[in-house]
């Protein structure tokens, strides 16, 4: 296991795939640029569409179509590792998507994909959102590893649930990709991503949407890298851009030695 620096992505998405295809290559750009060995996209980077249904019409399938070629040339001509935040994949339900997570390493191969598991849903203040209308869940608890780093992986409203990621254990960094909305978001994104931190002694990377999309929904943002003791290392609050931060071995040894709360789990 070696260091790494990481990058999370943050973007404003907006209801045209092209205009946000060009932008998420820019920005993995710029994160090559900052010397990021790693990059992470945010959930629903191709489209943040004026109804919850537009993303059916745009859905590929799974190794084919121009946002995972896109990924795959943004990968291979940065020489990143890339978290590809998420895509609509054909799904096997009707009228619904399969919300995924793809993994492109440096070549440009396909080397892993995650389907978002929890489904969001929420009611009150005025907004309603609710996943599984036009999403299928996933079933499968992902496995994967990086650089000899053994990487975590969820989605968005996953981050409410801490036994998929105790289930994936062992592992140092946890990759979240998200479009939390404002309102879920001031109240609980930065004391979960940071409880995920202290609970597994691990590194958290997560990307997020942080703005006004034309639909009407306002996205939270607050993209950041948080280390194993819990702290923020560097945060985006709005706006698209990048933010860096290195992924130390002997960070991570140094609070699992020190405090070695997962040697003494019971349950």
């Amino acid at each position: 296991m070696k260091t790494v620096r990481a990058a999370a992505v943050q973007m404003v998405s907006s209801a045209d795939w092209r205009e946000n295809t060009e932008k998420m290559k820019a920005l993995v750009r710029e994160a090559a640029r900052q010397g990021a060995d790693w990059v992470l996209l945010p959930e629903y980077w191709p489209l943040m569409g004026r109804s919850d249904r537009d993303k059916i019409a745009v859905a590929e399938a799974a190794g084919d179509g121009v946002f995972q070629t896109a990924l795959s040339e943004a990968a291979r001509e940065n020489g990143v590792v890339l978290f590809g935040g998420t895509v609509p994949l054909v799904s096997s339900a009707a009228g619904k998507v399969r919300n995924t997570l793809p993994v492109f390493g440096r070549d440009g191969k396909w080397l892993a994909g995650y389907d978002k598991i929890h489904l969001f849903g929420y009611s009150g203040l005025g907004e309603r959102y609710a996943e599984a209308d036009t999403i299928e869940a996933g079933r499968q608890v992902p496995r994967f590893e990086a650089d000899g780093w053994g990487v975590a992986q969820g989605i968005c409203y996953d981050l409410r649930f801490p036994e998929l990621f105790r289930a994936q254990m062992p592992f140092g960094v946890l990759m979240l990709p998200a479009a939390f909305t404002y309102t879920t978001g001031k109240a609980h994104w930065e004391l979960l991503l940071r409880a995920r931190a202290v609970e597994n002694q691990c590194y958290v990377v997560a990307a997020g949407q942080g703005g006004v999309h034309e639909s009407g929904r306002k996205t939270f943002g607050h993209s950041m890298i948080i280390d194993p003791w819990g702290e923020v290392l560097v945060q985006l609050p709005q706006g698209e851009g990048v933010v860096c931060a290195d992924l130390s071995p002997a960070k991570l040894e140094s609070v699992r030695s020190r405090l070695p709360a997962l040697k003494h789990r019971v349950l």
